[in-house]
This record gives structure tokens, C-alpha cells and sequence, in this order.
């Protein structure tokens, strides 16, 4: 495969970031809702067939399909434009250092992505998983019902409630992003390298999505426990104290309770939304 050239690209790199990140975002939710619906309700405190089993696997995924793109193109937007950043700051550190400040740039980058995605995340996660842990029979109704505290908590009332979690769920998406980006950042430019060329094929990157998703899900998994008790709880509790409740009532074990699906939603959706990232990022660049 020839270098891709993206100097003439009729895209700017914010354009390629906002479209391709829309792309992979919905094309990755919407494939992969069922799993995600299975590991919230294993990790539900009300228990995995209380939370609905194996029934309506698709029930929350009209917020899916609202949140995704914004969420995901806001991640890329915000990612590729940092990294830029960064590595053009880091030209001066000298060859003996590239490889150390490229692993920094990507993990700051990816961090700072994650923070801004979480705008759009958190509040679409807490509509979702209570739709799919049957609190209410669709995401609409369960917006309605969030929404509705206006009345007796006021505005700032409904505003913590759509954004419960968002600590926690910042406490696990920086360190699983600070494994996953610069895993498989680093994957795609040795794959690259082996050929002679810049860019990884949507192939390649897909490949190394999988393989970098399923490293950083694994290590994540207890933090994603208590992102996912904290969002259907409904009382606000601390992070410490719910911890210790965890602890206390089901052991250790709990933390990692739906790991099987999450390790094999989190592949396969790595997969996907990095793979199709790439290609149509590259598909973008390839248009003057």
C-alpha cells in the first residue's frame, strides 16, 4: 500500500476528527448494544435477572443512538488536535527521546479526549443503563423521569442527577485511555514502519483496537463496577463508601462481575470504532 498523502485533502484534520469520530461512535454503540446491555445488568446491585436477563437487549439504546456521535467525535476532535500539539512542541527533544514523548503525547491527548467526551457521556450512560436495568421502560421515559425532579430538587437537582457518576466515570475512562491510545498507537505506527508506509490500513487498526481494548478493559473492570452501581443507585453515595458496601456484601469478586462481557464487548468495540475511525478518516483524506 502507497503513503497516504492527506496534504491535499479537501478535509481539514478538526473535519476528518468531527466526521470520523461520528462514524465510529454510532457504528460501535449501536453493533455491540446487546453486550453492553448484558455486562450493566451483571453488574446490577438488583441482580442480573431482576435487571431483565436476556430480554430487551436493545431497551435504553434510543440514548445510545443520540449520545454516540457527539460523545465520539468530540473525543477525536479533541484527541487529534492535542497530540498535535504536543508532538510538534516535543520536535526539540532530540531523536533518543521521540519514542518516550510520543507515549506522553498520546496519553495526554487521550485523557484530555476522554474528559471532553464525558460532557455527552456521563449523561447519556445514566439514561441508558437505567433503561437497561429496567428502572423504566424506555430512555425516553427515563429522561422524563430525571427531568421531572425539577420540581422538587430544582435545575441543579436535575443536573446532578444526569451527571451521577461523573468522577467515577472519569476515574475510569483516564486510565483505561491511558493504556488503550498509546498501545495501539504505538502497534499501528510498528505495523507501519514493517511496510514502509505512515498510516495502518482500517485493517490493521482495527486488529490493534481489539487487542489494546481488551488489555485495558480487563484492568479496568473494577472501576466500570462501581461507575455502574454509582449511575443506577438512587441515592447519591460516595465513591469510598460504596466501595466498602460492595465489599462487604459480595466480596472481592463483585468488582469484577461482568468482566467476560466487558473484555469481549470492549475487543470487538475497539475493533470497530477504531477501525472504523481509520477508514474513514483515511477515506476523508483521500478526497481533494
Amino acid at each position: 500500500m502507497s503513503t497516504l498523502d492527506t496534504t491535499g485533502s479537501a478535509f481539514s484534520p478538526f473535519s476528518r476528527s468531527l466526521i470520523a469520530g461520528g462514524i465510529a461512535g454510532t457504528t460501535v454503540d449501536l453493533s455491540l448494544f446487546p453486550l453492553d446491555t448484558l455486562k450493566t445488568r451483571l453488574q446490577s446491585s438488583s441482580g442480573f435477572l431482576a435487571s431483565g436477563g436476556f430480554t430487551g437487549v436493545y431497551r435504553g439504546v434510543g440514548s445510545a443512538v443520540i449520545g454516540s456521535a457527539p460523545g465520539a467525535a468530540l473525543f477525536f476532535v479533541t484527541y487529534e488536535h492535542i497530540k498535535s500539539q504536543l508532538q510538534q512542541d516535543g520536535k526539540g527533544y532530540g531523536a533518543q527521546h521521540k519514542a518516550w514523548s510520543d507515549s506522553i503525547s498520546h496519553m495526554v491527548a487521550a485523557s484530555l479526549g476522554e474528559v471532553a467526551a464525558c460532557v455527552v457521556r456521563v449523561p447519556t450512560e445514566v439514561v441508558k443503563q437505567r433503561a437497561q436495568a429496567k428502572q423504566a421502560a424506555s430512555s425516553l421515559l427515563v429522561l422524563k423521569g430525571i427531568l421531572n425532579k425539577r420540581k422538587t430538587h430544582g435545575v441543579i437537582g436535575v443536573w446532578k442527577e444526569l451527571y451521577r457518576g461523573w468522577g467515577i466515570t472519569i476515574l475510569r475512562e483516564v486510565p483505561f485511555t491511558v493504556i488503550q491510545f498509546p498501545l495501539w498507537e504505538a502497534l499501528k505506527k510498528w505495523q507501519a514502519q514493517r511496510h514502509g508506509r505512515t498510516e495502518a490500513t482500517a485493517a490493521e487498526s482495527a486488529a490493534f483496537g481489539c487487542v489494546s481494548g481488551a488489555v485495558a478493559a480487563s484492568a479496568t473492570t473494577p472501576l466500570d463496577v462501581l461507575k455502574t452501581r454509582m449511575m443506577l443507585a438512587t441515592e447519591k453515595q460516595s465513591l469510598a463508601s460504596l466501595a466498602s458496601q460492595i465489599l462487604r456484601e459480595s466480596g472481592p469478586k463483585a468488582f469484577f462481575a461482568g468482566i467476560g462481557p466487558r473484555v469481549g464487548w470492549i475487543s470487538a468495540g475497539g475493533g470497530i470504532f477504531l477501525g472504523a475511525y481509520q477508514a474513514a478518516s483515511n477515506q476523508l483524506a483521500a478526497i481533494r
